[in-house]
Formats: C-alpha cells, structure tokens, sequence
C-alpha cells in the first residue's frame, strides 16, 4: 500500500511500477496546508457506538509504510484485548525485514515484482513470524539525520544495487550481494540489536515477541471479496504490493462489513487496506463516503457541499466492486486501522478508522468511513480468526 493519492492529479509524480520519490501519504498531508476543515465538524454530528481501546496516532513521516503502522497499531490493541500492556512496536524493524525479504524476491523473480516502500497487511505478520519484534524506544529507524521517517534516498539506493544484481555482470550471483544490500539498509535504518533490555529484562527481538507482544500469528487471517474468485476458498491477492505472492480468503462483498461488525462487537479491532483516492475520502473533513453522482458530473455547488454534513451515496454491487478493481478506480493504496463503529445524526452507521498521518485532521488523527465505501474500496481486512462469525469461519475452514 503505497501508490498514487489522486490519480489524474499526481500520475506524473510517480513512475508506475517502480520506486516513487515520495510516498502517497506524504503527498495528500503536505498538499493541503491546514488540515482542520471549516465545516464538516459543525456538520456531521457523530454518536460512538463500540470505541475499542487503542494506542496514540502516530506520523509515518515520508515513508510509504502505512501497512506497518495500521498493522502494529492492530496489534497494539490486539495486546490490550489479551490483557497486556501495550507497547509501541517498532513499525521500521518490521519495514526493515520486510525491505531484506522484498529484495530477495526481486532477485528471484529477475527484477519484475515490486519494489519499495509498500506492502501488505500480512506483511507484519508475516514478519513478526520470522523476525520477531522490537520496542519503538529500542528501534526507531532514524538513523540518518532525521526526526522523522525520509525514505527515498535509501529506497533509490536499494533500487540501483538490485538492478546491477539483477544484471549479473558476473554471470553467477555470489552471495555477497545480500550482504551489500542489507548493508544499506542498516545504515540508514540502524543495525538490528542482537539484545537489548526493556524494563530492566534483557530480550531478544524472538523472547519480546513471545513474552512482551504474546500474540500468536497463526491466529490471523486476511479476506478480500472478488467474484472472478471461488468463495470460502484463498486466492492470490493480484494487487502490485502482495509482493510476498500471500494468499487471502475470498468472501462476498456484504460479508466484509458484516465480519467487520462482528469483530468490533465482540472487542476485536481490524486492520483495512484500501483506495482512498476516491473524491469522497477527506482526510482534513474526517469523512469518507460514496457520493452518489460522479464528481465529473457535480456542478460547483454539488462539489462545495461534498462535507456540509451528510449526504446520499453510491449504491454498491458485487459487480460494480469487481469492475473498480480491474478498471483500477479500487487500488491497494493505503492502510489503517478500524477500531470502532459510530453513527451520524440521521443514524447511519460508520467506521471510526484510525490513521497514520499524525493528529492533523479534524479528528485528531481518527476519521468516519461509511460501510458503502468500504464495500467498494476495500482491498483486503486482517483479523483475529475469533472476530469471524462461526458460520463463515466453518465455510472457510478455519478453526476458531
């Protein structure tokens, strides 16, 4: 999840499938000078409904690495759900590892997979598996002049060395190349500690996963809804940052929101990755919906009211979801955190979704998605296998 954030207006900033210059997060916050909107705060009137617990709002910098923070901001509240005190995970660490193990299958695949910042929901999981996990304080990934992540110097640097691996001037790898390219990494995101201590304990970043963090990653699983797919079965999610080629579950489209509410009633928060591109996503109004007229169509009123409080939407279908993706109107370009459900003043219900863009919004850094976009720009949802109703946790054969 990393890619354009409107896609007319910044298509020549980047340079499709390859390394951008800068993430789109970073793009939409620093494209808008005053993120507290003059209106919208006065016109929706929000009732919170479930509000699960979560850890402060954090500022993923310029670094396409939404992925990380949403899915250890998940696993923060998955800690205080068990009972734990939460900790801040390291959200570079697992960038870290997930950049060593992307770079390995860049090589493989001879350079046509996807490189960069981006990734998946998986990803951390996939990560705190292999790698375990580490303290923000222990691991902060600002090692090279910075208060903030900046990433695109390194990331042009691991895209030079990958591309002369993959030329092979040799005509025979040598080991050494993994060596070099994990070199760069560290050097700009600091050398992994074999040890460290945390509250007066000294940990490996393996016994502060197990004995700190304690979650177990088998109990996560990711879902999706497309109809050129089986459903109950797994499929290859085809978007360009499931580098790691993971499977997910297949469901129907109304069953995304009906698993979501499943899960915040029971306690249990989700992690979404998701389009945000759509002109009825705001983040400085804190609102995200479906218009129900194309915006191309909306006359200059229509637009000047798109967040004076609420309004019609969009009326979404299986098919009208499954066109989006493969028209790429729906793409993987974002992912944060749903930790709660709350209702407008006409009694509709929301998602409140928390982000990574630091508390500059008119939310604090938290925003409202309707259930109707997400029912179309929902790329994938992680959660606990507990959170799915039994009856769809038995057509998808996973034990609860």
């Amino acid at each position: 999840m990393k890619k354009v954030i409107a896609k007319s207006l910044v298509a020549a900033l980047f340079v499709a499938g390859g390394l951008q210059t800068a993430s789109a997060q970073d793009y939409l916050i620093n494209s808008v000078k005053n993120n507290q909107s003059n209106n919208s705060k006065d016109a929706f009137v929000f009732k919170d409904v479930i509000n699960i617990e979560n850890t402060p709002v954090k500022n993923q910098g310029s670094s396409g690495t939404c992925w990380s923070y949403s899915a250890n901001s998940f696993l923060e509240s998955e800690m205080i759900r068990m009972g734990k005190e939460p900790v801040e995970i390291s959200q570079i660490y697992t960038a870290r590892n997930a950049y060593v193990e992307k770079g390995i299958n860049y090589v493989r695949m001879h350079g046509a997979i996807t490189l960069g910042d981006g990734g998946a929901l998986h990803d951390v999981i996939n990560m705190y598996r292999k790698y375990g996990a580490l303290p923000q304080s222990v691991y902060t990934g600002l090692n090279y002049g910075t208060t903030k992540n900046k990433f695109a110097e390194m990331a042009a640097m691991n895209e030079g060395l990958l591309a002369a691996v993959v030329k092979n001037p040799n005509g025979e790898l040598s080991p050494n190349w993994i060596k070099a390219y994990t070199s760069v990494i560290d050097t700009y995101l600091g050398e992994v500690p074999k040890s460290f201590e945390y509250k007066g304990k000294k940990y490996t970043p393996q016994t502060f996963a197990k004995e700190v963090v304690g979650i177990n990653p088998d109990d996560y699983v990711e879902l999706s809804s497309f109809s050129d797919h089986p459903y109950y079965d797994k499929f290859v999610l085809m978007v360009p940052d499931n580098w790691s080629l993971d499977l997910v579950y297949n469901v129907k489209m109304n069953e995304l929101t009906d698993i979501i509410d499943n899960a915040l009633a029971k306690g249990y928060s989700v992690g979404w990755a998701g389009d945000v591109t759509d002109k009825g996503f705001s983040w400085k109004n804190g609102v995200a919906y479906l218009p129900s007229k194309p915006f191309a169509d909306m006359n200059e009123e229509e637009k000047a009211n798109l967040f004076k409080g609420p309004q019609a939407e969009l009326n979404v279908t299986p098919e009208l979801r499954q066109q989006a993706f493969d028209n790429y109107d729906t793409t993987d370009d974002h992912g944060m955190h749903i930790v709660g459900l709350s209702k407008d003043q006409n009694g509709k219900e929301y998602y409140i979704v928390k982000n990574s863009w630091g508390a500059t919004n008119d939310y604090k850094g938290y925003l409202y998605m309707t259930k109707n976009f997400v029912k179309l720009k929902t790329t994938a949802i992680l959660l606990h296998k507990g959170g799915i109703p039994k009856e769809l946790a038995k057509k998808m054969d996973i034990k609860q």
